[in-house]
């Protein structure tokens, strides 16, 4: 992973100064936080690391902090913002590439600290070893928050008597983007490697998942080596965080999806992700977590914004395909080259039975029309066949029974999740009224006035007892699921109902096109079937209107 400069801010309660100076001088164990030791139990100092102060020495930095604030009579309550904690985080190829160390990065940040933080004071203690040792070089830049000099406003300050002495440091977005923009000049400056602060980034990696991600890389290549050790081959070499497996399942669902449902579908389907679209926002469940991720955490190329735009994308070049076959089959000269019908592909209909079309037997030009669009029909049914495999009739038949056959299932199915549904809202709704009224019954048991109480809370007891008698159905063993479990599950079921409702439409869409295929079939191996038989009762449906229906059933 490229780790290009980047700055992040943290604000510390923390009254004590001296932790914070612990921490940027003496080694710390990565897991647990704590500082570690030598032999006789002494705190050991970091490698190697760059120390300097601001209107302070460092090395009584915490107690100067603590005049300064009895001074202005600030920080003396316990909600109150203490100190603030900026890190700015270079690049490792900026060590190789562009030749950055620890010195010149510590001289940058002390010239970006007395140009932005002046007044205050501040420590500045560049480390060269980077998180789990990863080898970028990183500043840390701490300032009291109470201003211990009066200095000149400066542009970025948006808050009154800000620039005065004795005012509390406020880091506001408007100061956030101002420091970005001056990282930005200072690595353009120093030719070192940047991205773009200010914009949201694309795929958004936090500090906390890339450490997540290096240590659990460095355990899987711990496990890897052992099964090579036995002779074997490892299923994975790449560790993969659950949101590397949202963001991996999100690019590849997203290239086919059209419109967010089916976008829905596919990732149910295939990844056993739910998302939703809640709050003008995308938001993922990955299969083993119970709270979703929001399209923020991930980056702005598994939003809503950028997906809608991507699905739009992938419906018009679809639309295009369409325009260009449709050109072709237009622009076709049928009468120089009949064999170009053949090749046509469209969607696939009915071949019309003339000796049933009153209108072909009325208008000999419509007639022609017919027959033209009909060998187009047949020729897509030939290549459909072909396209598909089913070499013998007897093959189509198997295959539109079993269409069938799942069709029915797909619908049992969604009537079994719906009816489930049903029954969930059910307990739903009699665990929250008896939950809300069951503090009004166990009054009631404690009254000594029963029948008054009654009287006086006659809707209340009657609203428990109902939901008392309904939920003893639901849970015969007494053991009632909590509302939340209740809620979770209902989710989970709307997912399964969408899915299988999507299932359906596309099942049915099947169907439909292997009867269509089926008659077609038909009709091109028996010649008399254009001119002499009808259509088959399930397909000539297609073509009567509901007063033919009504007269033929009299």
């Amino acid at each position: 992973m490229i780790i290009l400069a980047v700055l992040k801010h943290i604000k510390s309660h923390n009254a004590n100064y001296s932790d914070t100076m612990e921490y940027l001088l003496f080694q710390h164990d990565e897991k647990t936080g704590e500082v570690l030791r030598n032999e006789l139990g002494q705190k050991i100092l970091r490698d190697e690391f760059y120390q300097d102060g601001l209107n302070c020495n460092p090395d009584t930095f915490d107690i100067e902090c603590r005049m300064t604030n009895e001074v202005f009579k600030k920080n003396r309550r316990r909600n109150e913002l203490k100190s603030h904690h900026y890190i700015i985080s270079f690049d490792p190829a900026d060590v190789s590439e562009c030749g950055l160390t620890g010195k010149r990065a510590q001289e940058l940040c002390l010239e970006f600290a007395k140009k932005n933080f002046p007044g205050y004071q501040t420590v500045v203690v560049t480390h060269t070893d980077g998180s789990n040792h990863s080898g970028n070089i990183h500043t840390h830049i701490v300032i009291n928050s109470v201003r211990k000099y009066a200095v000149e406003r400066q542009n970025y300050m948006d808050k009154p008597n800000e620039e005065k002495a004795g005012y509390k440091h406020r880091s506001t977005n408007r100061f956030l983007e101002h420091l970005k923009k001056e990282v930005m000049a200072m690595c353009e400056r120093e030719n070192l490697h940047q991205i773009d602060l200010l914009t949201p980034a694309p795929e958004k990696i936090t500090e906390a998942e890339f450490r997540v991600k290096a240590r659990g890389q460095k355990k899987l290549e711990q496990i890897n080596r052992e099964i090579i050790q036995k002779g074997l081959k490892p299923a994975s070499t790449t560790f993969q965080t659950q949101k590397d497996f949202l963001r991996k399942a999100i690019e590849e669902c997203s290239k086919s999806a059209r419109d967010f449902k089916e976008f829905q579908s596919l990732l149910l389907e295939n990844y056993n992700i739910s998302v939703l679209s809640q709050r003008g926002r995308y938001r993922y469940l990955h299969p083993d977590r119970d709270r979703r991720i929001t399209e923020k955490a991930l980056g702005t190329d598994y939003g809503k914004e950028h997906l809608e735009e991507r699905f739009l994308q992938n419906k018009k070049e679809i639309r295009s395909e369409i325009r260009t076959s449709a050109s072709s089959y237009t622009d076709a000269d049928y009468h120089k080259d009949p064999v170009a019908i053949i090749y046509y592909q469209t969607r696939l209909r009915l071949v019309v039975d003339l000796q049933t079309n009153v209108k072909a037997m009325q208008n000999d030009a419509y007639a022609r029309k017919v027959k033209i669009t009909n060998l187009q029909q047949m020729a897509n049914t030939l290549i459909y066949i072909q396209e598909h495999g089913y070499d013998t009739r007897e093959n189509l038949s198997a295959v539109t029974a079993k269409a069938k056959e799942d069709l029915n299932k797909a619908c049992n199915n969604l009537n079994e999740l719906t009816a489930e549904l049903k029954t969930l809202n059910a307990q739903i709704h009699y665990t929250g009224q008896y939950f809300s009224s069951k503090s009004i019954y166990a009054e009631f048991i404690k009254s000594r006035k029963k029948k008054v109480f009654r009287r006086e809370h006659g809707s209340e007891l009657q609203a428990y007892e109902q939901a008392r008698d309904r939920l003893k159905n639901f849970y015969p063993d007494g053991k009632m699921l909590s509302m939340k479990t209740l809620k979770s599950q209902k989710q989970e079921l709307q997912d399964k109902i969408i899915y299988q409702e999507n299932k359906l439409k596309e099942l049915k869409e099947r169907c439909r096109e292997l009867e269509t295929v089926s008659y077609n079939v038909d009709a091109i191996l028996d010649r008399n079937a254009m001119e002499t038989e009808k259509a088959p009762v399930h397909s000539a449906s297609h073509h009567k209107s509901p007063k033919e229906r009504k007269e033929e059933s009299l």
